[in-house]
């Protein structure tokens, strides 16, 4: 059985070369891209007029481009609807140069400081030269218009990220900095990262946790949302573990520190979530690398459609080519692609640890879209890893006496089938005498309770005292505990580890979606088929070593599945790693498997394997609907624009009209019940 021994450090602790040194190293490599450290400084882009304070005053954001729209209003309202003689010349041209710095100069700006830094095309340097073209032969409204626009749709690039960030930093406002701590008769306050292990905190109703440790107290209830996702409350009782982040509900509790600050599983969680973001999926790869191609080859025909038909047109005009060439500058900038695709996976891994579910990259959230067969561990994943008392069956005994006796006995041995009986007794023996309480080894015990014989032990226990029993128990696959009482058979305790309650849901959820699953165990065959056949498994295999387990995953991949597997123990460390997506139990679940996970369950409900694989599939859907988008209506309006069909306002439509359709579409998932 897989045991839940020091459960402090479960969480994988990463290198800190995600940190924000490393942040300010990245650079930008193509147009639109979001890097983590825009993500972490709630930018949408590495360009000066970053929006670091949205929450402070969102009005001096979209101040620039309040103050663009409103020459550009005047001045189209004069040219179209009521014509004035004065505006001409330079005047006209004054109006419209001044609707254009407020929005034009920072990317002028931040076009210059690319093309230094060595990224010559940037999107930056698209629309400087798009709108000061369209400037050049005298498309004023038109340039002041695509500046505008594109200008609005960085706005709105901002705030996408900033609600895209908001889950997680939800998580880093769950980290409290202090907490009071006894010494001796005082309660002093003292900073969390100064507590030390053994140390005693006490914690208020309404405080959270701040570091992990073992509760004191006889009970206490705690909301456990920060964690798990789960707003129910967690009841714990004495000497259960309780995780930093967890809010104390009803009364005050005393809870002993077992893990550093800087160890504690919510720290892991963020350090895990904030790591996640720098292992991209492969379309995200994919379209990072393809906007660098894409950019430059796009200027260079630009280039082409301005000057190569002077060669083949006969009535060529300069000015109306070089129109055509600006628009399809225009239109040829992938913001819609390279922005809301990282955007599409970062809202994935926010919705998925608000679900209490960690992604440790977005390529996870790729190849959880793809699984076709989920293998499961039984004990801590399907069941709940402790043993408890099942059935009591007396015979000619009171079914009372039989407790009290078998408990008293088994209160003298540390097995953990003999704590089910003494925990299911509830202290009805503590009256009782016991005494000469001999083990036999592998068998079960022997002893004297209030004067009587007492045998307590596996049915192999009672053919070696020659006790007659029913033969029927033999074939019980679960753990059975035969009780004789002065060398007569008294009854028998049924103990098994119980099945979690969403386990069979978990199952169900599974095979709604086509998903075949396997049940993989060390237990033996009969235990595996009786827990496979109340959950409705597919297939079942008992009796396995980790190297069977290998064995097994090995021979799905061999036949070209996409293979998850879902385990807690050490022993399953190998397989998690070995699967296409290993999921570790985040509750029970050891050190070393959690370590070596892609995806981690904090509350260890089994339902969560469906939810993880529902936002992996809703993910990939959004993000591959934002592509085709924006490749349709970019394809569409480059013809279009090549051919002199399409005006600046078409292209403005298929670049910043586009991204915004195409960012709107992945902040949904952000927004999705799952």
């Amino acid at each position: 059985m897989n045991t839940t021994e020091d459960h402090s450090t479960h969480l994988h602790k990463k290198e800190e070369n995600s940190s924000s040194a490393n942040k300010k190293s990245r650079k930008k490599s193509s147009c639109c891209t979001i890097d983590d450290e825009q993500l972490d400084d709630h930018s949408g882009h590495d360009h000066s007029h970053e929006h670091d304070d949205l929450d402070g005053n969102k009005f001096l954001l979209f101040l620039p481009a309040m103050i663009t729209f409103v020459l550009l209003g005047i001045g189209l309202a004069i040219d179209n609807l009521f014509p004035q003689s004065w505006f001409t010349g330079w005047i006209r041209i004054a109006l419209y140069v001044a609707a254009y710095i407020p929005v034009g100069i920072p990317v002028l700006r931040d076009a210059y400081s690319s093309i230094v830094k060595g990224d010559v095309f940037s999107e930056f340097f698209l629309m400087s030269i798009a709108t000061v073209g369209a400037f050049g032969i005298g498309q004023y409204a038109e340039g002041v218009t695509v500046m505008l626009f594109y200008g609005i749709g960085e706005l709105f690039q901002t705030l996408a990220v900033t609600k895209a960030k908001s889950n997680i930093k939800l998580l880093l406002d769950q980290r409290p900095d202090e907490a009071t701590v006894i010494e001796g008769q005082k309660s002093i306050s003292k900073k969390a990262s100064e507590i030390k292990i053994g140390e005693i905190i006490e914690l208020k109703v309404g405080e959270k946790l701040a570091l992990d440790g073992i509760l004191l107290s006889d009970t206490a209830t705690f909301n456990t949302a920060a964690l798990t996702g789960e707003s129910k409350p967690d009841s714990k009782s004495k000497g259960d573990f309780i995780l930093a982040g967890m809010i104390n509900l009803n009364s005050i509790a005393l809870v002993e520190v077992t893990t550093a600050f800087e160890d504690s599983k919510l720290s892991k969680i963020l350090e895990m979530v904030q790591d996640a973001t720098t292992k991209k999926a492969q379309t995200e790869l994919f379209i990072r690398k393809f906007a660098k191609v894409y950019t430059p080859i796009v200027v260079y025909l630009s280039i082409a459609i301005c000057l190569v038909p002077i060669l083949i047109v006969d009535d060529y005009v300069f000015k109306d080519w070089l129109y055509r060439a600006l628009i399809f500058l225009v239109i040829s900038c992938p913001c819609a692609l390279v922005i809301s695709i990282p955007l599409g996976y970062f809202g994935g891994i926010g919705a998925a640890s608000k679900n209490g579910i960690l992604f440790k990259g977005s390529t996870f959230l790729d190849i959880m879209a793809s699984i076709q067969v989920v293998v499961m561990d039984k004990t801590g994943t399907l069941t709940k890893g402790v043993f408890k008392v099942q059935k009591v069956v007396s015979v000619e005994n009171d079914e009372a006496n039989l407790v009290c006796y078998t408990a008293a006995i088994e209160s003298k041995s540390t097995h953990p089938v003999g704590s089910a009986i003494v925990q299911y007794a509830n202290l009805s023996f503590e009256d009782v005498i016991v005494s000469e309480v001999v083990e036999i080894p592998g068998l079960g015990l022997k002893g004297k309770v209030d004067g009587n014989d007492i045998a307590v032990g596996s049915p192999k226990l009672m053919k070696k005292l020659n006790i007659a029993y029913d033969v029927v128990l033999d074939s019980i696959p679960f753990t059975t505990i035969v009780v004789a009482i002065n060398q007569k058979y008294a009854g028998y305790f049924i103990i098994a580890d119980e099945i979690k309650e969403d386990a069979k849901a978990a199952i169900q959820s599974l095979h709604k979606i086509k998903i075949k699953t396997i049940l993989l165990s060390g237990d033996n065959q009969a235990v595996v088929d009786a827990v496979a056949k109340e959950l409705n498994i597919d297939e079942a295999h008992g009796g396995l070593l980790p190297e069977n387990k290998v064995q097994k995953v090995e021979d799905l991949l061999k036949q070209k599945y996409k293979v998850a597997f879902v385990g807690d123990g050490v022993n399953d460390a190998p397989v998690i790693a070995l699967a296409d997506a290993g999921i570790a139990m985040g509750g029970l679940g050891s050190d070393a498997t959690i370590e070596t996970a892609d995806i981690v369950i904090q509350n260890d409900q089994p339902t969560k394997i469906f939810t993880a694989i529902n936002i992996g599939r809703k993910t990939k859907q959004i993000v591959w609907q934002n592509i085709t988008l924006a490749f349709a209506v970019k394809l569409i309006v480059l013809v279009l624009g090549a051919g002199g069909l399409a005006t600046m306002w078409e292209a403005v439509f298929a670049d910043v009209g586009v991204a915004l359709l195409a960012i709107l579409n992945a902040v949904r998932i952000q927004r999705m019940k799952f």
